[in-house]
């Protein structure tokens, strides 16, 4: 039974007593972790903090699990360094809007990205046809939503894949929120998440659309109908009719109790099809073609295979010709992104 913090000096004086050299100590290391022992012998990564990343629900997070997800963002990092090295992806296209309102932010932000009062289709393509990497988060820990971070000039956005498609798009915009409206300061607190929340509410639903096809009386059975409109949640819905003040308090409350009671809180009726990467489907549709694959990738990069498809929606599948070509060889390609 422990008794006091742990100390690394007797774990090096127990392995000198054992005769064991470090590369024994390393290999059984490696096993337990289920990293490749290469992994341990390269140079210092940049590492993802939670001083720089966005993190909702944080009271209800142990450290545990926020050191589980930084731990992805870091070789979400590595990983996207690699591309970047082989590909041109799209440049940065965040305004930084530090100082405006939630409500009028997302307004500037549709402008400027030319979407006016239309639905988006598909948050994921959205964001990375403006330059934000957008990754996944194979976590099944439902305190972490989803989380983002400024690497440099590069925004980054990782959504858990244990989420409906319309629970996944509000996590899109609402980290979306963060990287504009908290550029400059930790994206932490009640504050922030509110701001956040506010923003992507808005910028799903924008406030002329919603006005213009809001019912009189709206029942829970008609926003299960409406929400098509935007692709949001129930839930969602009815908080944006309320904050556009077209429900009073009374019938907003009633409507969030049989929302609950009908279980559409944690089953969203009529769930859309989930949102998956333009990019990096375009990624590694070309790296199939020269013959790399997820197991490639990971070795130039020394982590495990599994650790690049939790990242990447799934979507890094194996090579088509082999092994025969080299992941480390660097060849430039120029992608396109489809507007949506």
């Amino acid at each position: 039974m422990a008794v006091g913090p742990f100390n690394p000096s007797r774990l090096s004086l127990a392995r000198r007593r054992r005769g064991l050299k470090s590369e024994d100590n390393l290999r059984g290391l490696a096993s337990v972790l289920r990293f490749p022992m290469e992994f341990f012998y390269g140079a210092d990564l940049i590492e993802a903090t939670a001083d720089t990343a966005s993190f909702r629900s944080m009271k209800r997070m142990t450290a545990s699990v926020r050191n589980i997800a930084l731990g992805a963002g870091s070789i979400a990092l590595l990983l996207n360094n690699w591309l970047e090295e082989r590909f041109e992806l799209p440049a940065p296209d965040v305004p930084d809007l530090s100082d405006a309102a939630p409500e009028a932010a997302a307004e500037a932000v549709r402008n400027a990205w030319g979407l006016g009062q239309l639905p988006i289709k598909n948050t994921v393509h959205l964001l990375e046809l403006h330059g934000i990497r957008v990754f996944t988060l194979a976590i099944d820990a439902t305190e972490v939503d989803a989380f983002s971070m400024w690497h440099g000039r590069t925004p980054f956005v990782f959504l858990n894949t244990k989420k409906s498609c319309e629970h996944s798009r509000f996590d899109a915009a609402h980290e979306l929120g963060h990287l504009v409206l908290h550029r400059q300061g930790a994206p932490q607190g009640q504050w922030a998440e509110a701001q956040a929340n506010a923003f992507a509410s808005a910028f799903l639903m924008p406030r002329a659309s919603v006005l213009s096809m809001a019912p009189r009386f709206p029942t829970i059975d008609g926003l299960v109908q409406l929400k098509k409109t935007w692709t949001v949640s129930v839930a969602a819905l009815a908080y944006r009719l309320r904050a556009l003040k077209l429900l009073t308090e009374w019938h907003y409350r009633t409507l969030a109790i049989e929302i609950q009671t009908r279980g559409f809180r944690t089953k969203e009726p009529n769930e859309a099809p989930r949102e998956s990467s333009q990019l990096l489907a375009k990624v590694f549709a070309a790296l199939r073609e020269e013959g790399i694959g997820k197991e490639q990738i990971a070795d130039a990069l020394k982590v495990p295979p599994d650790e690049i498809n939790q990242l990447v929606f799934g979507l890094a599948m194996t090579a088509v010709r082999g092994a025969n070509a080299s992941a480390g060889t660097q060849s430039q390609h120029h992608l396109r992104l489809v507007k949506n």
